[in-house]
């Protein structure tokens, strides 16, 4: 049976301008000068430079003159009614910035990614252009930890229906068994256990430490795992000096052995920049955006002054009053993208002069004990702004100050009372928790219910499952996984 009925929904739609406004807010400093360069490459009626630049030295004639020269070199609307296909570089102004021009003209050396060090490595072990496609197929599965998470099965598949290759199994795992053989060691494992296995055998056998560790990480690394060192020492009849002596072995292997290469090339290929500069002054602290790399934007006189002399012309055709839309719209963008770049910056200050007030004990200092609870609700009443645009505006921003550089989400943080009624942060507990930790007796860990015993002790009415997130959220793990033999 079927019912029909009317229903109302308020809907509320962003249009595409706020969308983008959205974006902008989001992006720290330094894609913003991306984006920046990316609206002037595609929207010539943008350019840079100050608003209202006057020309100086200079007569009237030489200045229309100029701009004349300067029109019929860039643009002109002709281009866009003589054509039907425009094509893309005539709706660029110039085609190639001062930027990349320079780029061409000046060499630049780029370091190595990780696999592309892999890929060198491996086409010196190999003679043959099937053994390298190969090769580079399952090298471009490894992920950054240098684990290859994708099963030999699957890749077989993938082979045969993405590239035309006809493979199995056997001849994948006799050329994944060059890759075990690159550095660094372990690269390839399909799992931790096979990761320590690769580093293991590298080293000298003859070592009895050595074969232990082999036999131990072969045979028990489950028991291993879960760090149940008396079970193993049973079955294998070692003692304790023994036992630390492959604990020891393990611990010089690396767990991600891609870990230090993607993280050097990260690191190479992005640094933080931040977007605030917080510095001291004789009348207290100075706060400022981090402009050094953003262009002053302006409209193109050129692109106005266009579409000023055809909408004078009444006797326009179609493709005059097409070409005046164009123009029309690029002008729109290139205002509105001014706009918003200009609202973001403010919303950026006004945000962040609210958390410097919310927070001025501590930046005063860069002592963490100052440090307040800050939640996202406590600026946005600060400052009326919506909650969803502080969280957008603390996301992946950093400010530089007189102690370091921060990102805007550590100044975030919860609050709980103590038994006398002070408000503390969650930080100052988690760093009580972490001093705790750093104390405690390893061959006796302190358990969650001890750690919240403790606390509880200090005046911190806490819960032991808060316990448990607060150590989860410090990258500890449970007291059973950080057991040691000393």
């Amino acid at each position: 049976m079927l019912n029909q009925k009317l229903q109302q929904k308020l809907l509320q739609k962003l249009s595409p301008q706020q969308i983008q406004m959205i974006k902008l807010l989001e992006v720290p400093a330094m894609q913003l000068e991306q984006r920046i360069k990316k609206e002037l490459e595609e929207n010539p009626a943008l350019e840079e430079g100050p608003e209202d630049e006057e020309v100086q030295g200079a007569d009237e004639d030489e200045i229309n003159e100029d701009q004349e020269e300067r029109e019929q070199e860039e643009f002109s609307l002709d281009d866009y009614l003589n054509d039907e296909d425009i094509p893309d570089y005539r709706l660029q102004a110039n085609n190639v910035s001062k930027d990349e021009e320079r780029r061409e003209e000046i060499p630049f050396s780029a370091g190595s990614s990780f696999h592309d060090i892999l890929i060198s490595q491996f086409n010196l072990r190999v003679s043959t252009e099937r053994e390298q496609t190969l090769g580079e197929y399952i090298i471009g599965n490894i992920d950054d930890d240098g684990y290859l998470r994708r099963e030999v099965d699957n890749m077989v598949d993938d082979l045969a229906f993405l590239q035309n290759i006809t493979t199995d199994t056997e001849e994948l795992n006799r050329v994944l068994e060059i890759i075990h053989d690159l550095e660094p060691s372990g690269v390839g494992a399909r799992d931790l256990r096979e990761c320590l296995l690769l580093q293991i055998e590298r080293k000298d056998q003859s070592s009895p430490a050595v074969r232990l560790t082999s036999t131990i990480i072969k045979d028990y690394f489950e028991e291993f795992s879960r760090r149940h060192y008396e079970k193993i020492m049973s079955r294998l009849m070692i003692g304790e000096e023994e036992m630390k002596s492959v604990i020891d072995e393990v611990l010089k292997l690396n767990p991600k052995p891609g870990g230090a290469v993607s993280d050097t090339y990260n690191k190479s290929a992005q640094h933080i920049i931040p977007d605030f500069i917080l510095e001291q002054a004789d009348y207290g602290l100075e706060l400022s955006l981090n402009n050094r790399n953003i262009p002053e934007l302006k409209i193109s006189k050129g692109y106005s002054e266009m579409l000023e002399s055809y909408t004078r012309d009444k006797a326009a055709g179609k493709q005059t009053r097409d070409a005046i839309m164009f123009v029309k719209q690029k002008l729109d963008s290139a205002k509105w993208f001014i706009d918003a770049i200009k609202q973001r910056q403010n919303t950026l200050l006004l945000t962040m002069n609210a958390i410097l007030e919310y927070q001025k004990e501590y930046f005063a200092e860069g002592d963490d004990t100052k440090l307040r609870p800050m939640i996202l609700k406590d600026i946005a009443e600060m400052t009326g702004l919506d909650i969803s645009t502080i969280s957008r505006v603390a996301n992946s921003k950093y400010i530089q100050t007189h102690f370091g550089i921060y990102p805007l989400k550590f100044f975030f943080s919860e609050g709980m009372q103590t038994d006398t009624g002070d408000e503390v942060s969650t930080r100052e507990i988690k760093r009580i928790l972490q001093e705790c930790l750093n104390g405690e007796d390893k061959r006796r860990p302190l358990t969650d219910e001890k750690l919240t015993e403790i606390l509880q002790e200090k005046g911190y009415q806490i819960a032991r499952r808060t316990v448990a997130k607060y150590r989860e959220q410090l990258n500890i793990p449970v007291a059973r996984m950080r057991k040691e033999i000393k």
